[in-house]
């Protein structure tokens, strides 16, 4: 049956999510703050402002699904996050809708062994915490009947990468340009890598499954590798011999005191420290496991980045 996604936020998650529901014969639209929005074919554009309960809901007018991928600025989490989270769930209680939001691992902390749907809250940051509060809030409306929502855990990359991502200009970016990389943290401990297309895939088939509500999903992604293999993936697709630069923890320490995106990131920094190894069994029991192989994942986005440098 043909669902109505509506997706607030209109960046790279965003984007794919839109595509992914259509692609899975769905009607999207996707919701931002200016109505503008780089969208793909079929998709509608509409203009609300999520933290805003009322305007959310009245752009979520006619929807199913509601998938909420908008972010606030990193520096401005504490200040937005908090109502436009509310403003989503709002939208969903009033329409009947099934929400799907998009999370992120912060707040299981630092964690030593795989990290499972089941891995217990612990956040060891200010970011943690406040995505903990949120997720808590969001599975106790659900648990007190008032909306069906359930939670999508990933990292990713891929095309139309912020600025400020991790594996956006500054590894891709850079690479391309014939620059070395630039990362955080342990170039040699393991990390997890999710392509941005398998995360949305993921959160538009758990938005579809009235039983996927009030439960927390970790989403399909390949095992983990360091940080240097990744890299070194990277400039083998564009052709280079791999350079990387690992920033020093007291570099960024200095950095921190003037720049409030370096205090936000040197806040992050042990999650590019430890292994990260994310796994997904529930997931792979309920849904299609399927996901992208690393190697054609990165070349998709090496191709958007060259894309984007040649205009």
């Amino acid at each position: 049956m043909s669902e109505q996604f509506v997706v607030f936020g209109g960046g790279a998650l965003g984007f794919s999510v839109a595509a992914a529901a259509i692609g899975r014969g769905h009607h999207a639209r996707i919701v931002t703050r200016s109505g503008k929005a780089e969208v793909p074919a079929g998709c509608e554009v509409a203009r609300a402002d999520v933290a805003d309960a009322a305007a959310a809901s009245e752009a979520a007018k006619g929807a199913t699904c509601i998938v909420f991928c908008a972010a606030p600025p990193y520096t401005d989490w504490p200040a937005h996050y908090p109502n436009m989270q509310r403003g989503a769930q709002e939208a969903a209680a009033r329409t009947g809708s099934r929400l799907v939001t998009s999370e992120n691992v912060y707040p299981y902390g630092r964690v030593s062994g795989p990290m499972t749907e089941d891995t217990p809250l612990s956040p060891c940051s200010k970011k943690g915490e406040l995505r903990a509060k949120l997720n808590e809030e969001l599975l106790a409306a659900v648990r007190a009947g008032k909306l069906k929502a359930a939670l999508a855990r990933g990292p990713d990359y891929g095309p139309r990468a912020g600025p400020t991502t991790n594996y956006g200009d500054e590894v891709f970016g850079r690479a391309i340009a014939g620059k070395g990389a630039n990362i955080f943290g342990d170039p040699d401990a393991r990390h997890t890598f999710v392509y941005v297309d398998d995360f949305a895939l993921a959160m538009v088939r758990i938005a579809e499954r009235d039983d996927a509500m009030g439960k927390t999903w970790h989403v399909p992604c390949p095992p983990p590798l360091t940080q240097r293999a990744m890299v070194g993936l990277i400039f083998q697709a564009i052709g280079r011999t791999p350079k990387l630069q690992a920033l020093p923890h007291a570099i960024m320490v200095m950095l921190s005191w003037f720049m409030p995106i370096m205090r936000e990131l040197r806040e992050m920094e042990y999650q590019w420290r430890m292994d990260y190894d994310f796994r997904h069994d529930a997931y792979d029991r309920a849904f299609d496991p399927a996901c992208t192989p690393h190697e054609r994942g990165i070349e998709e986005t090496v191709k958007w980045f060259r894309a984007r440098a040649a205009h």
